[in-house]
């Protein structure tokens, strides 16, 4: 890759700004304190195994299933929280049993995902994004009087239901990714019948979460006023197609929303007509009349079932998954940003190693030997960090390409089975719709 440097006398005659530097990275820590150093990670990870790499008690490939049910509430008051059972099935070696359950709160899911993200997402992995937050509801759950953690005693609320369903899915696709299922922190939230540590920093007000808030606010200034110079057009055509599917998402998310909602008003409109069909063939004298308006008060009623059914099938298939989607392209986006951040500490240490070659030129001019020794060391420390700047950035690329291939090839067959479990859904309701209409036509065709 040609180097990007440019020295301060260039920058200025071009007018360019030097681009801006993030809190969280040390650029200038010594070669020596390896532990701390920022660009150790991108030499140190391998990079994604693929699928059939990840190592198995069995001949076979590998599996995992996951799934997650029974929400209880434990505890009373403001200090109660909901656990799910999270069960497992798997033939991957790192685990120890090949089928086990733990019990696992809301925040434990939040803590697991901001680990992912905090180890990886400069590696250019994408980390499934973890469901959202839910004040309202959970103070509902909190302020109820649910029974505690007693078998059977689940909690049936329609947002309950929606975030146990959104977690299943969210550790299901940590899991089919092939180098996250063996993370050791996943492997432990899994495995472990342990409590875990608390993960206080999920708190939407905690004084953590005012920071992250800060924090976004700061990244996305630095997305809008920095505009990176891409040398790969791979990266320019792909975020182009990121920015325009995750729009018409948004938009086709909108679409199916106000669908759930007109089938659901269309449902209970339906019941109305029912009761009042019912009603009308109790005073109606006419016998043949009013056996058919009862007829039809019955098959009103299965309807109003039916596009019930048909309202969740829009919400639980359909609109569930684009939401998730929407989620993911948002952590892709994620991704290509933090190569942006990573290009820019590689701009930053070529222009200090530009400034400490310049320094050096001027001593050797001046023939201040005592300090040659000493901007000789500078030059070659900075020369170190640039080729491990380089080579982060190299690394991150190559990666962001392997998970976007792997992120495609997932998505097409997700797609696919949910537009097909989709399809079926509504057609099995409409030919239910159409046998309950066919069995009350010889009824009113014997109205004398």
């Amino acid at each position: 890759m040609e180097n990007n440097g440019t020295s301060e006398e260039q920058q200025q005659e071009t007018g360019q700004q030097p681009p801006p530097l993030f809190d969280n990275v040390d650029i200038t820590s010594p070669d020596d304190e390896n532990e701390n150093d920022i660009f150790e990670s991108a030499i140190q990870e391998p990079l994604s195994p693929v699928l059939e790499d990840v190592p198995t008690d069995e001949a076979g490939d590998a599996f995992i299933e996951i799934s997650v049910s029974d929400p209880q509430k434990v505890g009373d008051g403001m200090g109660s929280y909901l656990a799910y059972k999270v069960s497992t099935k798997t033939n991957i070696l790192k685990f120890k049993k090949r089928q086990f359950f733990t019990m696992r709160r809301f925040s434990d899911f939040l803590g697991l995902h901001d680990l992912l993200v905090s180890k990886y997402l400069r590696l250019g992995r994408i980390i499934p994004p973890a469901p959202e937050k839910n004040i309202i509801g959970t103070t509902k759950v909190k302020m109820g009087s649910q029974p505690h953690s007693d078998p059977g005693t689940g909690i049936n609320l329609e947002w309950v239901e929606n975030r146990r369903a959104s977690l299943e899915r969210f550790l299901n696709r940590v899991a089919q990714h092939p180098f996250l299922c063996q993370d050791t922190d996943f492997v432990n939230f899994l495995e472990s019948d342990q409590e875990l540590p608390r993960a206080v920093n999920t708190a939407a007000l905690s004084g953590a979460g005012v920071m992250r808030l800060f924090n976004k606010v700061g990244e996305t200034v630095n997305k809008i006023t920095y505009k990176m110079d891409e040398t790969d057009p791979w990266f320019n055509d792909k975020i182009n197609e990121v920015e325009n599917i995750d729009a018409h998402m948004q938009k086709l998310h909108s679409a199916i929303k106000a669908l759930v909602t007109h089938r659901r008003e269309l449902a209970t409109l339906t019941g109305g007509v029912a009761k009042s069909a019912a009603l009308l063939s109790t005073c109606e004298e006419h016998t043949g009349l009013s056996q058919a308006l009862s007829q039809l008060a019955d098959v009103e009623e299965k309807v109003e079932l039916l596009r019930s059914e048909q309202a969740n099938g829009d919400l639980y298939i359909l609109c569930e998954t684009i939401k998730d989607y929407i989620g993911l392209f948002g952590a892709i986006k994620d991704v290509f940003h933090e190569r942006v951040k990573v290009f820019q500490n590689w701009q930053h240490a070529q222009m200090q190693l530009t400034k400490k070659r310049e320094n050096k030129a001027k001593l050797e001019l001046q023939e201040r030997r005592d300090k040659l020794d000493f901007a000789q060391k500078e030059v070659e420390e900075w020369e170190g960090k640039v080729q491990r700047c380089q080579k982060e950035f190299d690394n991150i690329s190559s990666e962001i390409k392997k998970e976007m291939e792997r992120f495609e090839l997932a998505r097409a067959r997700d797609f696919k089975s949910t537009i097909i479990k989709y399809l079926e859904d509504q057609a099995a309701h409409q030919q239910q719709q159409m046998k309950y209409w066919e069995a009350i036509v010889p009824v009113a065709k014997e109205i004398a």
